[in-house]
Parts: structure tokens; C-alpha cells; sequence
């Protein structure tokens, strides 16, 4: 076995725990029984018990998608609807492990810093597509509010499901149609596209 895999079994077994017990609740010796390792490895790995938090943040999936990948020139919506529908495949094996940690993130700062880096990228992600299809030409101002809202709405879509089986993605989707539609009239009829986005 090579220290990697008892890393890593280490990281699963916290996972587990962390989402049985809670963060408290979980001793680092029950961590090591269920990783199958001395309890003197766990502290080897990560000397303190939240720095286990902090390393299952990073086993979050990647947020960082080309706007080129799923942008539609000219259709908000649909583009709009390729990224979440992005963002829902890449989190669909993760929502147990990101419910843990926004619940953690309540009493542990490294946790609750982390995952608002995590949402600052995402405003800016939803940003990026929202100026893409739209030929940038939108107020900035309604580029922001629209790009925060929907960060939220997937955020907490992300945070809160069990399991993929309890999502409502025709909910979901009338919002952000909604929000689509509202944005797609305020776009300047006649205005040509700025030339880079």
C-alpha cells in the first residue's frame, strides 16, 4: 500500500464519519479504525482534525468550465441551461460531500472561506456565459445581480440535495428561465455585439 491510498482512504473514511456523526462528534481514532491505519497517520497527514475539512473541500468538483463549451450565441437561456446542466453532472457524485461541508462551514472558518472562494468563481463563471450570449451587451449592473442570483440558486441547489433522485430540475429550470428571459429583454435591440467578450 503506498501512503497515497492511506491518504486517501483516510480522506474517505473522514467523509463518511463527517456524514454520519458530524464534525464534533468524530473522533480522529475512529477516522483512523475506519481508514484502516495507525491513529498517529491521520495526524501524520493532517495535523489537525480541520485540516480533514479543509483537504475534502478540494475534493469538491472542479467549477472551472470554458464559457465556449456551453455557450449559444444569442440564446441566454440555453446557454444558461448547458452550464447548469454542466455543473449538476460534475456535482451529481459529490452532493453528499457538499451538504456535509456547507453544514460545517457554519462553525469552521477554513471550510466557510473555502467554499465562498468556490462561490466567487461560479458568479464569475455565470458571469463569463451571461456576457458570452448575450454579445455584452447588457448593463453591468444587471450582468452582476443576474450572475449572483443564479450562483446562489446552483449553490444551494448543490448544498442542500441528497441525492439526485430529489432535485427538481423543471423547478429549477422555470427560474432560470425566468431570469433568462428577464435579461434577454433588456438587451438593446439593434446594438451590435461588443467586439470581445
Amino acid at each position: 500500500m503506498t501512503d497515497d491510498s492511506a491518504k486517501e482512504r483516510i480522506l474517505c473514511a473522514a467523509e463518511e464519519l463527517f456524514a454520519e456523526s458530524g464534525f464534533e462528534a468524530t473522533p480522529t481514532s475512529r477516522i483512523a479504525e475506519r481508514a484502516g491505519v495507525p491513529k498517529g497517520l491521520v495526524h501524520y497527514y493532517f495535523r489537525r482534525k480541520s485540516d480533514l475539512l479543509a483537504a475534502l473541500v478540494d475534493r469538491l468538483p472542479d467549477e472551472r468550465i470554458e464559457p465556449a463549451a456551453v455557450v449559444v450565441p444569442g440564446d441566454l437561456a440555453g446557454s444558461l441551461r448547458r452550464l447548469v446542466g454542466e455543473l449538476d453532472r460534475r456535482f451529481s457524485g459529490s452532493l453528499g460531500l457538499s451538504h456535509l461541508l456547507w453544514r460545517e462551514a457554519d462553525t469552521h472558518h477554513v471550510v466557510r472561506d473555502a467554499l465562498s472562494e468556490r462561490f466567487q468563481q461560479l458568479v464569475r463563471l455565470m458571469r463569463s456565459v451571461i456576457v458570452a450570449a448575450t454579445g455584452g451587451r447588457l448593463p453591468g449592473a444587471d450582468i452582476d445581480n443576474a450572475s449572483g442570483l443564479l450562483a446562489r440558486a446552483v449553490t444551494h441547489r448543490h448544498a442542500t440535495a441528497r441525492h439526485t433522485g430529489d432535485d427538481r430540475p423543471a423547478e429549477f429550470d422555470g427560474e432560470l428561465t425566468f431570469v433568462a428571459n428577464a435579461l434577454s429583454a433588456r438587451v438593446p435591440k439593434g446594438t451590435p455585439p461588443a467586439s470581445a467578450v
